[in-house]
This record gives structure tokens, C-alpha cells and sequence, in this order.
């Protein structure tokens, strides 16, 4: 019986099985019933057990399947309908971006966290999560460690919300207009926005992609305001060009009648992508990269997150 469960143990820690194991799960990822929450826990639970046997290759992957996932859900919208959803959460972008900004710098000072990742951790939880620290980090220039750690914290918190925004959602009966807004502001990442909204319905998941994408925008002039707050005049503004093909999308969507007949087919596949890119998010999240995780500044971040999630939440509903 021992050498029976020794040669079970060996073979799946065999590098070889490990990598068909993950391209495995991978691929079943793609299968529309599985949920984006469980694509995220799958990879997650493949990470603690097994290890990640291409993690020091996926990032780049990831954040290109992001992308190009994102702008194929822009065919599934039209311009009347993304106009609408970027009015509707304009005045309350504005509001929550200046409001963690803020108080990020307060609750900085208050648990003596170093200075540029007190920042990173307020733009992170303020803009667009993992995106706003890559934009931010070059200009403020913290250290690897200081990087790592950010988003670390801010990877968890979404993987927390991908399972905790749909119940709440859900518990308070939102509507899906209301949930896609709240998704769109209270979620640090665009791929858990897009996640979370999914799986609460398609016009959540429009809001939330339309809203999410426009407040991403806010790194242009985030990242302007931090070269003078941290007085370096020589660093280049990281500009996410890929909301561009994302509105580039809605307009062919919109005014050419031969993408309409595709729109559904490429948005489908767009959600089979970002499901497979919240498994490869999940397959980096180890017990050992949590363990980096300081109290101090994951306290930090869970006060700005509650901070935005509630103050968002109460003025969606009221």
C-alpha cells in the first residue's frame, strides 16, 4: 500500500505530469459552465498542491489575454449603451478615486508604512488594481519588494471579491445596473470586475466593463499628478492603448451591421478568455506569496477596500 501511494506521490510531482495536469485544467477552464470564480479557485488550488510549472512565464500571458479579452466583450456593446454606463459612473469615479487617494495617505502616516507603497496600494485600490501599480511603479520608483508586496495584496482582495461581490449582490436583490456599477468602483482589477459582473448577469457585465474601462483612463492624469508628488519629471506615463481597440470595438459594433453577426460568438469566447486568465491569476497566488504579506499594510488595503466598497455600495442604492 506505501509504495503504491509513494509511486502515486512521485508521479504527480513529476515535472512533466505537473505541466499536463495544468494544461488540463487550463483547457477545461474553457468550458462555458465553468464560472469565473471557480476557474480562479481551480488555478489557485493547483498552485498550493501542485506548484504553477510555467509561473515565471505567465505574467506577460496574462495580462495580453486580459487585454484582448476585454476588447472582444467591446463587441458585445453598442455606443449609446457605453456612453450611458460611463456617464452614469463618472461623478462617483471621481468621488472614490479622490477619497482613497486621500485617505491612503492618512492611514499611511497612521501605520508608518513606507511612502511608495502606501502609494501604490491607494492607486492600486483607486484605479484599476495590478494596472495602476505596473503605470505608477516607474515613476515613483519603489523597490521589487515593495512591488511584489502590493500586488500581492491587491491580487488577494480580488479573489476575495470575485466570491464575495456576487453574494452580496445577490443577498440585497441589486439590480444589474447597480451591481455592475458597484463591481466597476468597489473591485481593484479589471479581470474580477469583468468576473464578478459575469457571473450576476449581461447588462451588469456591460456596465461593468464600459465603467471600469473609462476609470482605468484615470491613470493618464494620476500618473501626471505623481511626477510632481514625487518630483521626477523624467519618467513616461504608461498609457493603457488597449481601451482604444476596446472602444474601437463597440464602434464597429455599432455602425457595421456584418460585426453584429459575430458579436455574440466573439463575446462568448471573450468570457472563455478572461476565464482562463483569472485561472492563470489564480495558479500565481501561492501559499508561500501570501505569506509575504505584511499586517500592517494588509490592513491598510482592507480598510481603503471597505472604505470603497461600502461608501460605493451606499450611494449605488440610495
Amino acid at each position: 500500500m506505501n509504495s503504491k501511494l509513494y509511486n502515486t506521490i512521485g508521479f504527480i510531482q513529476n515535472e512533466s505530469t505537473k505541466k499536463i495536469i495544468f494544461i488540463g485544467l487550463a483547457i477545461a477552464t474553457l468550458i462555458p459552465w465553468v464560472s469565473s470564480p471557480i476557474a480562479l479557485a481551480l488555478g489557485f488550488i493547483l498552485a498550493v498542491f501542485l506548484g504553477n510549472p510555467f509561473e515565471k512565464y505567465l505574467h506577460q500571458y496574462i495580462h495580453l489575454l486580459l487585454q484582448i479579452s476585454i476588447v472582444g466583450l467591446g463587441f458585445g456593446l453598442k455606443l449609446n449603451e457605453a456612453l450611458q454606463a460611463g456617464k452614469t459612473g463618472l461623478i462617483l469615479t471621481v468621488i472614490s478615486i479622490s477619497t482613497v487617494m486621500i485617505l491612503g495617505y492618512f492611514l499611511g502616516r497612521v501605520f508608518k508604512l513606507e511612502k511608495q507603497l502606501t502609494y501604490l496600494l491607494s492607486v492600486g485600490t483607486a484605479i484599476c488594481g495590478g494596472s495602476a501599480i505596473a503605470a505608477t511603479s516607474p515613476i515613483i520608483k519603489p523597490s521589487t519588494k515593495q512591488i511584489s508586496l502590493a500586488l500581492a495584496i491587491v491580487f488577494t482582495l480580488n479573489s476575495i471579491a470575485l466570491f464575495v461581490y456576487p453574494a452580496i449582490g445577490n443577498a440585497l436583490h441589486l439590480s444589474q445596473e447597480q451591481f455592475g456599477l458597484w463591481c466597476a468602483i468597489g473591485i481593484h482589477d479589471t479581470s474580477s470586475v469583468v468576473g464578478a459582473a459575469s457571473k450576476f448577469g449581461n447588462e451588469a457585465l456591460k456596465i461593468a466593463t464600459t465603467v471600469k474601462l473609462a476609470r482605468a483612463l484615470w491613470i493618464i492624469p494620476v500618473s501626471i499628478i505623481t511626477m510632481f508628488i514625487f518630483k521626477n519629471k523624467e519618467s513616461k506615463i504608461k498609457i493603457p492603448w488597449f481601451i482604444a481597440y476596446f472602444i474601437l470595438a463597440i464602434l464597429l459594433n455599432t455602425y457595421i451591421p456584418f460585426f453584429e453577426n459575430f458579436s455574440s460568438i466573439i463575446t462568448s469566447i471573450s468570457k472563455s478568455g478572461l476565464n482562463l486568465t483569472l485561472f492563470l491569476i489564480g495558479s500565481t497566488l501561492s501559499l508561500q506569496t501570501l505569506k509575504t504579506i505584511g499586517l500592517k499594510p494588509l490592513a491598510v488595503a482592507i480598510l481603503l477596500w471597505i472604505t470603497i466598497s461600502i461608501g460605493s455600495l451606499l450611494y449605488i442604492i440610495h
